[in-house]
């Protein structure tokens, strides 16, 4: 009998929408950062639909701060709204703790919350809570919804071979503490769809080894690294930049020659935050092979 550790994560999600009824024509389902449906014409914005969860041992240790873990449980959404060119609107947020968790714990973790909301937007509209066995993980799942201008939706599946692939910031070193405080780029995703609208985009969550080649399988392309170049976070190695996961920097794909006037705009608008180009799209079944990154069922 096969395990979950036998296939992986995608193996399964691909499994798993099989079996349930599903939108039979929705503009972007299962496989991007968010669900994405159409109210119809007349409509100037398209809805977003995120769920995310964060399990202690998995995405947080005991000791780390709850204000922190709240915050790190609200941006991770939003990343994912920033990732599709759009914004958060209204959070519903499910507790499921062991009894003898410290009221102050909740109290603080939603603190946290409601500090990512108030700087990048949405507002709560309910959730639950629940108890799990006293020896049990904490789990903190987010359900949200979003918006996003119709000229503005960019899916992971629309790239093509030739175009330019770019990265913000810097890869690796998350799980010293940046993966608890770091900002989404909400801000400047949308600068990019309204000034240079991206052929793809996706936010890196797991790694750029993992979640580069899901963008390019996405998209029928293969990819190529310009390995000289890409911009390793000060004190980490190649690998920890390629597998380290929870960057949450956003990676793009570009019209070939587009980039270099995007990369001098950027650096005018966000002189504080690196934007490189790490590489190509080529032919699928050509070019790099990346491994690494992080692997539900699989990582220890």
């Amino acid at each position: 009998m096969k395990c979950l550790s036998d296939i992986g994560e995608d193996a399964l999600i691909q499994r798993l929408v099989r079996l349930v009824p599903r939108d039979p024509s929705p503009a972007a389902g299962p496989g991007d950062d968010c669900a994405v449906i159409d109210p119809g014409p007349g409509h100037d914005r398209l809805q977003l639909l995120k769920t995310d969860a964060l399990v202690e041992h998995i995405h947080f240790l005991p000791d780390a701060p709850p204000r922190a873990v709240g915050w790190k449980a609200a941006a991770r959404v939003v990343s994912d709204f920033a990732a599709m060119g759009g914004h958060p609107e209204r959070f519903l947020i499910t507790l499921a703790l062991p009894p003898l968790t410290p009221v102050t714990w909740a109290e603080d973790l939603y603190r946290g919350i409601g500090d990512c909301l108030k700087r990048f937007g949405g507002v709560l509209a309910g959730g639950e809570t629940t108890s799990v066995p006293a020896h049990s993980a904490a789990v903190i799942s987010i359900a949200a919804t979003g918006s996003v201008r119709r000229p503005h939706l960019t899916l992971r599946s629309t790239a093509q071979p030739g175009q330019a692939l770019l990265v913000t910031g810097s890869l690796g070193g998350s799980r010293a503490a940046k993966h608890l405080t770091f900002h989404p780029r909400l801000k400047e995703t949308a600068w990019l769809v309204s000034n240079f609208k991206p052929r793809a985009m996706m936010d890196l969550s797991d790694g750029l080894g993992r979640d580069l080649p899901r963008l390019a399988a996405a998209s029928a392309c293969g990819y190529e690294l310009d390995w000289g170049v890409l911009p390793v976070t000060e004190g980490c190695t190649m690998e920890q930049a390629l597998g380290d996961g929870e960057d949450y920097e956003i990676l793009l794909a570009v019209a070939d020659g587009e980039d270099e006037a995007l990369v001098a705009a950027w650096g005018r608008e966000f002189p504080d935050l690196a934007l490189t180009r790490v590489g190509r799209l080529v032919a699928a079944g050509t070019g790099d092979r990346l491994q690494g990154g992080w692997e539900h069922f699989s990582n220890p």
